[in-house]
């Protein structure tokens, strides 16, 4: 049998927008896709090497980027003729960069997300099922355990970081046809435990801290995103853990293992077990299961 690969998708032309007197917003595509994404994620990089003068920040989206930048010292639209001007030179059949793959444990239907689901089925679409039994039937699951193995089974790409700070989103890494989709709650929870691994439209999130969210709840990782006060060592250059490019491998570990993790976390001790490697978007899209295998290979040795 032929190994299954993932077609590329035609973008549209990018639409350039002005915000206020120091933003601008270019979107690639109105739909995420492995394509949108990389581009996006190629186009900033590119830009951050060039150090344009006057470009003060720059944020990748899933299938977007935003600029911020000094008016009085690049012209806003001028700063637009140049980033049309990047993105021409673009090209992501060439594009590689390097990436991080990162062992990411999580506690499946967990005790303190349970409890969480459980207190706000009035908000749910489904108040008779748990959320991993609703995305489970919806998207064509025997069970909730298959659709565990499923959300498992292919590591997901750290695609933006957003919402609020250190929260990843993450598209798994797999065909159009495989992957999966869940609606946010019909209304919003008002609590959502720090560190919750949750899932809405094909996006999967942890939660850096406790607050509101209206994603489907599976599970809680024992591991930080985000660590204001860098005691844990890959902290070290920044608050944020995560960021855009990053392989995030999501693997179902028991109650046993997530308290030995937690308390080497809250210890200061835990170091997350990374594997550095060069990302090729062309490999991916051309056998993205072997692809995938290969990224993990040594995670674990």
């Amino acid at each position: 049998m032929a190994a299954e690969r993932i077609a590329h998708k035609d973008l549209p032309e990018p639409r350039y927008e002005h915000g206020a007197d120091d933003y601008v917003f270019v979107e690639l595509d109105r739909e995420m896709s492995f394509d949108a994404n990389f581009r996006s994620m190629a186009i900033t990089q590119e830009i951050a090497e060039r150090d344009l003068a006057g470009v003060e920040e720059i944020c990748p989206g899933n299938a977007s980027y935003l600029i911020r930048f000094d008016p009085e010292e690049l012209a806003p639209d001028e700063l637009v003729e140049r980033l049309k001007s990047v993105a021409a030179e673009t090209d992501i059949t060439e594009y590689r960069w390097e990436t991080r793959v990162i062992d990411f444990p999580v506690l499946y239907a967990d005790e303190w997300t349970h409890e969480t689901v459980m207190n706000f089925r009035e908000n749910h679409q489904d108040p008779e099922a748990t959320d991993l039994e609703y995305s489970a039937r919806i998207n064509g699951f025997d069970s909730a355990e298959a659709f565990i193995d499923a959300h498992s089974g292919a590591p997901h790409l750290v695609t933006m970081m957003g919402f609020v700070p250190g929260l990843p989103f993450c598209f798994q890494m797999v065909p159009r046809d495989r992957q999966i989709e869940v609606p946010k709650y019909v209304e919003p929870r008002t609590n959502t435990p720090s560190r919750a691994v949750g899932y809405g439209g094909a996006f999967t999130a942890v939660y850096p801290v406790q607050g509101a969210g209206g994603y489907q709840l599976y599970g809680r990782t024992p591991i930080e995103v985000l660590d204001v006060d860098q005691r844990l060592p890959d902290f070290a250059e920044s608050i944020v853990f995560p960021q855009p490019g990053d392989v995030l491998n999501f693997r179902r570990i028991d109650r046993e293992e997530y308290d030995a993790i937690r308390e080497e976390v809250e210890a200061g001790s835990y170091e997350y077990p990374i594997k550095e490697t060069d990302f090729a978007p062309e490999d991916f899209f051309e056998a993205p299961d072997e692809y995938n295998e290969k990224l993990l290979e040594g995670l674990y040795a």
